[in-house]
């Protein structure tokens, strides 16, 4: 049975609280999607155990439950230095692996982050380790989804890959696997020049498996509650639903309840659109 929009928006629960307490939690909001963050307490990696992951696993399957995982943006995918090479490769490695214990179905990536001065090489350090991390997941039957991240100032000495249309074009190019898709975080295209629209028009939206959802104030980063800053999510259903997309949308913003209100916000916008948010 085809999934209805409010069905299809969840909840980015990150480490806010425990992964058992997210699965609970989930069930009780009928929120079908989420995802956790498993770097630190209180889900730290290491953690998880076969007893701790089969209780999550065992709980997502008897709620009807998609869980995702979603790595630290701040771990900079683009390491070129000694050690932290290795250690950059082993991180995406090892979420890999927790997302098949667990059943997850989905792991959010990043490219990392490059200095001014050294922007080719780190780029292609960034490519090349996901296209490794991507081969890992064809073996592991694992999915990998690349986010966009939020453009910097121009002349912020750090910035983050990708961060414009340009960029994550350029890495769908070079890395091309059915075990890499895309995660289009709407409020990090808000603020680029082109908007939420050139994305769209931009980009292969048959890649999209998932849409991360904020409100913006068409500025600079900040991860607001819908219906709080200038971002129309009405025009936002149009544009992606129209394009034939038919994944999850992943709430990004706040506490947990102010997701859940933000949840129903969000499907107002699109019945004003026409449409339909349960059937």
């Amino acid at each position: 049975m085809k999934e209805t929009l409010r069905q299809r928006i969840g909840v980015d629960v990150g480490r806010r609280v425990s992964a058992e307490e997210a699965v609970e939690w989930a069930a009780q909001n009928e929120v079908y999607y989420f995802d956790i963050q498993t770097d630190i307490a209180p889900n730290a990696l290491e953690s998880f155990d076969e007893s701790r992951c089969s209780k999550i696993r065992e709980g997502c399957e008897q709620h009807g439950l998609h869980l995702g995982l979603h790595t630290l943006s701040g771990v900079n995918i683009a390491e070129i230095s000694p050690h932290l090479r290795e250690a950059a490769d082993a991180y995406l490695r090892n979420y890999i692996d927790l997302s098949v214990k667990l059943g997850a179905e989905w792991i959010v990536v990043h490219g990392g982050y490059h200095f001014t001065g050294c922007q080719k090489i780190r780029k292609q350090a960034s490519i090349d380790r996901i296209k490794r991390a991507v081969e890992y997941a064809e073996k592991q039957n694992a999915l990998l989804l690349l986010e966009n991240l939020n453009g910097e100032p121009e002349l912020a000495e750090v910035h983050y890959m990708p961060d414009n249309l340009e960029d994550t074009q350029e890495y769908f190019e070079q890395i091309q696997s059915p075990n890499l898709r895309w995660s289009f975080t709407i409020n990090h295209a808000h603020f680029d020049p082109i908007g939420i629209k050139g994305f769209v028009e931009g980009m292969d939206m048959s890649l999209c498996e998932e849409v991360r959802v904020a409100d913006n104030n068409g500025e600079y980063e900040i991860h607001m509650k819908p219906g709080t800053g200038n971002v129309d999510f009405g025009e936002m259903f149009r544009l992606i639903e129209s394009s034939g997309f038919e994944g999850h949308y992943m709430n990004g913003f706040g506490s947990l309840d102010d997701m859940l209100e933000g949840r129903e916000y969000l499907l107002e916008r699109a019945v004003e659109q026409g449409i339909g948010i349960n059937s």
